[in-house]
């Protein structure tokens, strides 16, 4: 087994049972998972840089995972395991229970036991090497060159500014940083533009250095760029320069093929906690860790080496069409945006030709000739097809016919809803960071719906029964259009507007070694993908997707991209993550003043009790439809109380 060790840290009893007390007390347990893989296997070979790797006595790599594991202390012989790929070494799977988010070096928050009460096993497993201390990481050693020296090479950064500064950290969101390999380098580019795809300036070379700013000075660090002249709020920077030290990060990948089989199939003189009780296994990502769940995909990886099947099923979400910088040298694997390595393949779950690039290739390839497909349910949000072409996953690269997903596949569009859960108060500085938006913060709670699809997935699994069909926008049935014809739309609204300019989601190549992990920026750029979005109603709130009671008896109008404010500088162009909602006018009188074209609220509804009836009532449609759990009827309902309360006082 390549798991060879797990080293238990901690372990304690943890939660409430009252709401799960069929299946008994659950435990906490935190440790180590070593690991010790051929390099040679045909499955290792897939890992960039893995022959660079010094191997142990056996000829083997040796590397390790941070572990969490929630468990039964007293397990059901036929259990599920929830392997939960962290995003940036933080817990996601958890908010299937609506628990509070702690951070990673705390106890978890178990919420309303969701999981528990079917006796789940969730385990946290590190696959990240870069994440800030305290965080579920992953531990890899480098790849070294021949004299076995650190590798050098080229690297790529991307910020985009909410507050001013006179210093940035070579990392995405304050991770460990790529240092340069000289802090003199000449050929050091700096760029800057006003919004992500504007013109370009260029900021000479002897305007910045690798520095941090003290004191008013420059103060020279590897791991830093300083500009005295400031770097400004709404504006982009791009940085290309040299670094050095090679982590094998694609190792990740292995750590969750190599984690869920040792917990599924280990036994206990291995050292296995749940021996012999884990008979299904599952995984979840989200945002980050969604495109990590689509790669490991893409890359065969559902068969350990022992050539047994570690997921049955697969829950990508808010993934979109996308990869990552996830098995790449000098990759960073918390990078997100557009000129992002992970964006060059626009991947649907059936094989397509991109009549410009001339590149046949599909999500699954690997999966079929391998007889290792899990089922799967790919869900996004309205985010993820404004910014990121999740169209991509089922129309043509050119976005011109739609590419049906398998038998095995199922997609939602999780229809206006911004990346991650909406909640009140209605606020347009939703976001940890100094960040603000035009318009409130989109306030759907899709939450429900994640329910209803782990619980789809494991009947789906366990008994053959089919999830409710798949639901996105389509083009035959004219539900898929392109964003700029909405524009016309969003505009005929004075409170709405549009967006100063659309994100691109373009074709972009980076040298002729991309295959063996290695890039040369710039990228070279071609020509966009031909991404849709749905179309709307009157109401500008979308008509295709799954459509929560918050769309079909709706306040206001939702959307999947927000506008920056003023006060952070970029205004009017888009912010990335989030979505908006401008409620409608709440009575005839604000209409007219506001020029609203949109009915008020006075006018669709004779009371709050007959919109919480109509509420009420499309909730028990979907729940008839199994898109949402019976048991979230009412949860929904209360928190449309929640919202009319919130949008009347505004």
């Amino acid at each position: 087994m390549v798991a060879t060790r797990f080293e238990i840290i901690s372990r304690k009893p943890i939660g409430d049972d009252a709401s799960y007390k069929d299946i008994g007390q659950y435990e906490f347990i935190t440790g180590r998972l070593y690991y010790s893989v051929d390099p040679k296997h045909p499955d290792s070979q897939l890992i960039t840089d893995i022959d660079l790797i010094p191997t142990n006595n056996e000829g083997k790599v040796e590397f390790s995972s941070d572990i969490q594991l929630l468990k039964p202390i007293t397990m059901k012989s036929d259990s599920n395991l929830f392997f939960d790929v962290v995003n940036r070494g933080n817990r996601t799977v958890l908010a299937f229970n609506n628990a509070e988010q702690r951070v990673s070096n705390e106890d978890p928050h178990l919420g309303n036991g969701f999981l528990m009460k079917k006796g789940t096993v969730v385990v946290f497993c590190g696959w990240q090497t870069d994440v800030p201390e305290g965080r579920i990481r992953l531990h890899v050693p480098e790849a070294l060159d021949e004299n076995g020296g650190q590798l050098i090479g080229q690297t790529y950064q991307q910020f985009d500014l909410g507050e001013d500064s006179y210093e940035l950290l070579l990392s995405d969101r304050q991770h460990n940083p790529l240092p340069t390999a000289n802090l003199d380098d000449e050929n050091a580019i700096l760029i800057e533009r006003d919004w992500p795809d504007g013109p370009i300036t260029n900021i000479p070379r002897n305007e910045w250095s690798f520095a941090r700013w003290a004191d008013g000075e420059e103060v020279r660090d590897a791991n830093y760029i300083c500009l005295p002249n400031g770097f400004k709020s709404g504006k982009v920077y791009e940085i290309i320069y040299n670094t050095v030290g090679a982590p094998v990060i694609g190792l990740g990948f292995l750590a969750m093929r190599d984690c869920s089989s040792f917990f599924r199939y280990a036994t206990t003189e291995q050292g296995n906690p749940c021996a012999s009780n884990i008979t299904k296994a599952y995984a979840f990502g989200a945002s980050q860790s969604g495109r990590f769940v689509r790669e490991f995909a893409y890359l065969g990886l559902n068969l350990d080496e022992e050539n047994r099947i570690v997921y049955d099923g697969l829950l990508p979400h808010t993934g979109s069409s996308r990869l990552g910088e996830f098995n790449m040298r000098f990759g960073q694997p918390s990078s997100n945006h557009m000129r992002n390595v992970g964006n060059v393949k626009a991947l649907a779950y059936v094989e397509t030709l991109d009549p410009i690039s001339n590149i046949r290739d599909c999500l699954l390839s690997r999966l079929e000739s391998k007889n290792a497909m899990p089922k799967i349910i790919a869900t996004n949000s309205d985010v993820e097809y404004w910014w990121s072409g999740a169209s991509l996953s089922h129309t043509d690269a050119t976005g011109s016919i739609d590419v049906d997903p398998p038998e095995n596949v199922r997609v939602y569009l999780f229809s206006g809803t911004k990346h991650g859960a909406g909640s009140l108060p209605l606020t347009t500085t939703p976001a940890p960071e100094a960040l603000r938006q035009k318009h409130f913060s989109n306030t759907i709670d899709y939450r429900p719906l994640q329910r209803a699809v782990y619980d789809n997935l494991d009947k789906w699994v366990r008994e053959g029964t089919q999830p409710p069909d798949s639901k996105y926008p389509r083009i035959d049935e004219k539900t898929a259009v392109t964003r700029e014809s909405l524009m016309e739309s969003f505009e005929r609204v004075p409170k709405i507007g549009f967006l100063k300019a659309l994100p691109v989601r373009q074709r972009l190549s980076y040298g002729d070694n991309v295959d063996k992990g290695i890039h040369v920026y710039p990228a070279v750029e071609g020509e966009p993908f031909g991404t849709l979005v749905s179309a709307l109603d009157d109401d500008c709130n979308e008509i295709s997707g799954v459509r929560l009671p918050d769309l079909e008896v709706p306040l206001g109008t939702h959307t999947g991209w927000a506008l920056r404010h003023a006060d952070i500088g970029g205004e009017g162009h888009f912010m990335p993550l989030q979505g908006s909602v401008i409620p409608f006018p709440r009575t005839d009188t604000e209409k007219e003043q506001d020029g609203d074209p949109r009915i008020s609220i006075e006018k669709r509804y004779l009371s709050k009790n007959d919109y919480l009836a109509k509420i009420r009532s499309s909730a028990e449609s979907l729940a008839n439809e199994r898109y949402i759990l019976p048991e979230d009827i009412e949860g929904i309902v209360n928190g449309a109380s929640e919202r009319w309360e919130a949008i009347q006082s505004q």
